[in-house]
């Protein structure tokens, strides 16, 4: 089993940045890759960002230039640092990780673009 905990979502202005952090703990020897998905109201969650096997990166295209995803594999964390954040950025962030396939999730951390 692997338990993910996020942090470090908050309200911040257009334009702004935040970084996310998800710490893994656990039997993370089986985890190859990990990645961020968000979810709004009304809509389907979606995937942000994701690192597979610490290095290979993959971004959706609404985040493409603004968002970067790395993953310290000492401590086990992966970052989402976020810039130039709009308010259709707003959503719950989930932090995700697996082998083969998105196993684990962790509880999710809001955040609110706004003015």
């Amino acid at each position: 089993q692997v338990q993910l905990v996020e942090s470090g979502g908050g309200l911040v202005q257009p334009g702004g940045s935040l970084r996310l952090s998800c710490a893994a703990s656990g039997s993370i020897a089986i985890i190859w890759r990990m990645g961020w998905f968000r979810q709004a109201p009304g809509k389907q969650r979606e995937l942000v960002a994701t690192i597979i096997n610490g290095d290979m990166t993959n971004y959706a295209d609404s985040v493409k230039g603004r968002f970067s995803i790395s993953r310290d594999g000492a401590r086990n964390t992966v970052y989402l640092q976020m810039n130039s954040l709009k308010p259709e950025d707003t959503a719950v962030y989930y932090c995700s990780a697996g082998s083969s396939t998105w196993s684990y999730w962790g509880q999710g951390t809001q955040v609110t673009v706004s003015s």
